[in-house]
């Protein structure tokens, strides 16, 4: 039985047959725009009544056509725009024209600008291109998409239909350009650094692992920025930053991408002090700057992104949370059954990191809603901060959360070449069960040991980030293309 959609393509490829037997091209090269949509809008507000020849294009997203007069609806990236096309200023040949234009189709016009009876900016249509035939009609109600697996899967589809869609993403450009420039403001260089690397390190994730022909050897997709910045602050680049993808291949949920895009910076002679005015900084600065004010809607809350910020040490945060103090329970097995007896059963035989990042995820977490550092971690936790000046078993990290999910993760940074070594080792050592990979990276420490001044580092999910200043609840709404399983055959 041939479908609606064999039926639609077959027609549209026998008007495409009848317009180049007409000697109409119906995909030219080039078409001479003169106007945005929106330009359009304000040249008319500006000369009034009526205005000088303009020429626009765009996809036809409506078509209305009434005996000698049609309407067409365009819309290109700035907005859209009606046409009016009369047979009597046409002439038969040109209207005809019409009948070959399908919504979906792109078309460019020429004419003079007016306002209709009802208000709305025109073009009174002296010309008109076929552009672009388009074979597929475009989705069933496509007004509006909300199939969320056609969404995904054929973004495109998602943007000709839903403007807010349209909308998330223009915001996150100005998101990641207002990142940038406030960095900027405060002196750091961006670099580019590696994505193939020879050894997985600077998290604590599994890594995607690819094979390179030529030099025969295993090569990994990174899963930080982290190490080699580091290497250009030994280098005297004193505040440098990247903002790029990463990759870590494990699940996927709407708070969670295989890849997602990353900004890592680092200043030497600060601390994580430092970064935390940093980051509060940077989050007020750049919901400002897009959104015009620090005050945003995020999950059901009303988030005021302003400095200061709450600052309170995790110890006490997972004691008010859980009742459990962490520093009572010096060893893994120990901590394990006193979660056990408030109900937090965990698989397997977690070392003592894991164990208290699960308190966290579990217990406090969900009770962060206005933006919160969470301050000094167990050293098992992370390998590179410098230890808490007064307590050797802390790192000097924090994590910041808002609505219950993490937005930036910061550190002391870890400058002595021999400790660093023997606290990676160490964590090696320790991973039990776990296909995480965390590697003592040789070149980093060879790089540390010509000597790295006291430094401060901070990372931001640019996801996330995008999802706060969006009000967006899953990481694949402002992802222009996540990953999906492949689809299976029928």
């Amino acid at each position: 039985m041939t479908s609606r959609l064999d039926r639609v393509t077959r027609e549209r490829l026998a008007t495409i047959q009848g317009l180049r037997e007409r000697g109409i091209d119906p995909y030219p090269h080039s078409y001479n725009v003169t106007h945005t949509a929106v330009a359009a809008h304000e040249l008319l507000k500006a000369e009034g009544e009526r205005s000088r020849r303009v020429s626009v294009a765009g996809r036809v997203v409506a078509k209305r056509k009434m005996g000698k007069l049609a309407f067409l609806d365009l819309r290109d990236g700035t907005g859209k725009l009606q046409a009016s096309l009369r047979k009597d200023l046409l002439g038969e040949d040109a209207f005809a024209v019409i009948r070959d234009i399908d919504v979906g189709d792109f078309a460019g016009v020429e004419g003079e600008l007016f306002v209709t009876r009802t208000g709305e900016t025109t073009v009174e249509v002296a010309s008109v291109t076929i552009l672009a035939k388009s074979l597929r009609p475009l989705p069933e109600k496509w007004h509006g998409l909300v199939d969320v697996e056609t969404r995904y899967r054929q973004r495109y589809l998602d943007l000709i239909s839903n403007e807010d869609v349209r909308k998330t993403f223009a915001l996150r450009s100005r998101i990641i350009t207002s990142t940038r420039r406030f960095l900027e403001g405060e002196g750091y260089v961006e670099v580019e650094t590696p994505v193939l690397q020879s050894k997985a390190g600077g998290a604590l994730a599994r890594p995607f692992v690819t094979h390179h022909n030529a030099l025969d050897e295993e090569l990994y997709l990174r899963i930080a920025l982290e190490l080699s910045l580091k290497k250009l602050i030994v280098g005297g680049i004193d505040r440098v930053y990247e903002m790029g993808r990463v990759f870590r291949n494990e699940g996927i949920s709407v708070r969670h991408n295989p890849e997602f895009t990353l900004m890592e910076c680092y200043c030497a002679y600060a601390d994580y002090e430092d970064m935390m005015v940093l980051t509060e900084n940077l989050f007020a600065a750049v919901a400002k700057e897009v959104l015009g004010t620090t005050e945003v809607e995020f999950r059901g809350h009303t988030v005021q992104l302003a400095p200061p910020w709450r600052r309170v040490p995790l110890r006490d945060a997972v004691i008010e949370a859980s009742g459990i103090d962490f520093e009572d329970y010096l060893d893994a097995e120990a901590l394990h059954e006193r979660m056990l007896q408030e109900g937090l059963h965990i698989e397997g035989t977690p070392n003592r990191g894991r164990l208290i990042d699960e308190l966290i995820s579990a217990t406090v977490e969900p009770r962060l809603v206005q933006p919160t550092f969470l301050l000094d971690y167990p050293s098992e936790m992370s390998p590179f901060p410098k230890r808490k000046r007064g307590n050797d078993r802390l790192v000097e990290r924090f994590e910041a959360f808002i609505c219950g999910l993490e937005f930036a993760n910061a550190f002391t940074e870890l400058n002595d070449p021999v400790d660093q070594l023997e606290r990676l080792e160490s964590q090696l050592r320790n991973r039990v069960g776990s296909e995480d990979v965390q590697v003592a990276d040789d070149d980093f420490i060879e790089a540390m040991e010509y000597g790295m001044p006291p430094t401060g580092g901070l990372g931001i999910g640019i996801d996330r980030l995008v999802m706060l200043l969006t009000n967006q609840d899953s990481i694949r709404d402002v992802i222009l293309f996540p990953q999906l399983r492949g689809k299976r055959d029928a």
